[in-house]
Parts: structure tokens; sequence; C-alpha cells
């Protein structure tokens, strides 16, 4: 039996393509049906059928916020049971990380703005009433990356200064509000269409948080285009940026390092060396932290 074949809708499609890209355990899948609409497919063990559910309940929430995004369209079992899918609305585009080094800077600038108005929006929507204590949540993850780092074999550079500015700082932690997190927001996971408007794609990491902690993800939108990079804090923020803002970054960027190298190993060397290539640059431009604001953040009067 095809799994695909209780899937209300199935005698319609035409094409059915598997999408290789990406680092979720998701089958996803471009479908066409015979009408020429496109839809995007993900596919998963039932044994995630709750988890799932959940997801897909979110990604409706966050459908509402009038964002060119994935919007959810079918949810269910098929397989015989076996599995659960999601059938999306398809996301027109191409990779941002791909479009941005072929634009001006004023147009990766004014992409990195709307990409940030966009993350606002995601975040306008609150974390469920009692959930766990964001200073407690994430002090405990701090503990253990600290912990990981100082056992794993591959050291950053001057890394003991990241966990000295982490220890220093933790304090910001407490009564940060949280929000709905699309949980891998970059250029990776952005598109740009054929009108210059940004797309979001692949929110099956999403979770709750500090929505600030979202920017966490920059070091890999930075090293694909700078000017994309301070467009999106601005657009956050309408153009204020907070200084408690830069101080948590530093935090949640020092945090994610640590934990960056260990996480890689499994993947091979490749995925280490891109790793440490980021925790690099980050070191870089943080001045070994003698520095919470990064050295690439400019004005955007520079743009």
């Amino acid at each position: 039996m095809n799994i695909f074949e209780d899937v209300s809708g199935y005698s319609q499609w035409s094409i059915v393509s598997e999408i290789e890209k990406g680092w979720s355990n998701d089958k996803k899948y471009y479908i066409q049906d015979k009408y020429g609409q496109e839809f995007l497919l993900r596919v998963s063990d039932i044994s995630e059928l709750e988890k799932k559910s959940r997801e897909y309940e979110n990604l409706g929430k966050i459908s509402e916020l009038n964002i060119n995004m994935s919007m959810p369209l079918k949810f269910g079992v098929c397989g015989n049971n076996s599995k659960v899918f999601s059938l999306l609305s398809w996301v027109h585009g191409d990779d941002a990380e791909k479009v941005l080094p072929t634009l001006t800077k004023e147009e990766q600038y004014g992409l990195g703005v709307e990409s940030g108005e966009i993350l606002a929006k995601i975040h306008s929507i609150p974390a469920p009433e009692g959930f766990p204590n964001w200073s407690e949540t994430f002090n405990r993850k701090i503990d253990r990356n600290i912990n990981n780092y100082n056992n794993c074999y591959i050291k950053i550079p001057n890394g003991e200064k990241i966990i000295k500015y982490i220890l220093d700082n933790r304090d910001l932690l407490n009564s940060r509000k949280q929000s709905i997190q699309h949980g891998d927001y970059h250029v990776g996971n952005l598109l740009v269409n054929k009108n210059n408007k940004i797309g979001v794609i692949d929110f099956n990491r999403y979770g709750f948080g500090d929505p600030w902690e979202e920017f966490n993800r920059i070091s890999f939108s930075h090293s694909v285009s700078i000017p994309f990079t301070i467009g999106q804090i601005e657009g956050y923020f309408s153009g204020n940026v907070p200084n408690d803002f830069f101080k948590l970054l530093a935090l949640y960027m020092g945090s994610n390092a640590l934990s960056s190298i260990s996480w890689a190993i499994p993947f091979g060397e490749k995925e280490v060396n891109v790793m440490l290539t980021n925790s690099n640059n980050m070191m870089e431009y943080y001045k070994d932290f003698k520095t919470f604001i990064p050295t690439w953040f400019k004005s955007s009067k520079c743009y």
C-alpha cells in the first residue's frame, strides 16, 4: 500500500517528489496536483502524533498573523495508521542565503528589516499560561552547555572568556517574558520571492521562550549578509534597539557556541569545522567578550 493513499486528495496528485534538504527527521515532499496547485507534505512516525498535533495547532495560530509562510491545510494519519502527516501550502521563492549575495547592500538591508518585522509578529503570540520559568530553564541549559564543553576534546580559542561572560551576566535572564519561537530563524529557512519579499518555512523546531533568544542563530545570517543581519535587528525593534538586547544576545550566542561543537561531532569533521568557524568569528566580533555589541553592528544610515 502507498502510504499516501489515505490522505484526502491523494487521487488528484500528479507529482510527489521527496525533498532532501534540511536537518528535520520528518520526510518532506513537494506535491503538485493535476490542477497545478502546489503543496508541502511533512510525514512523521505515528509515535509523534501528539507532538505533531500540537505543532500543527500552533502553526495555525501563527498563520493568522498575515505573513508569507507555509499555511496549514490538512492534518491526520496515513499509511494504515503508521504515519502522521501535515499538508501545507507551498511557499514560492529562492533560498535567501543564495539570493542575498546577489543584491545591493540596500536591498539586503531592506529584506533584513522585513524579516525582523515578521519575527516580531511571530513573537506576539505569548507562551501558554503556567509555562516553566525562563530563568530556571535557561540556567539549567547554561550549566549543561558548560559541562559538555568542559568535557569536549575540541576547544574554542579563549573559550573560557565566553564562560566568564555568561556566568557574570546570568541575572539578565530574570523576569524575561516568553513567546512562541520559530526555533530556527535564519537565512537558511527564509525565501525571497520574485517580488523581493520574504517567505518563512520550516516551523518544525518551534518552541516557547525568551523571544530575544531567537536571535541566537544570527551567526548563520551574519556570515551571508551583514546588512541583512543589521536590518533584521533594527526591523524587529523598529529602529530602537535596547542595550539589554545586545547584552542578552551575547549571552545566548556564547551559550550556543559552547554547545555547538559537541553537537556537531556526530555529523563529522565538516560540520565541526563550520561550528568552529562560526565560534571563532563570534570571538572576533565580540573581541573575546570584552564588548557585548558586535563589531559588525553599525547604524542603518550606512545603507
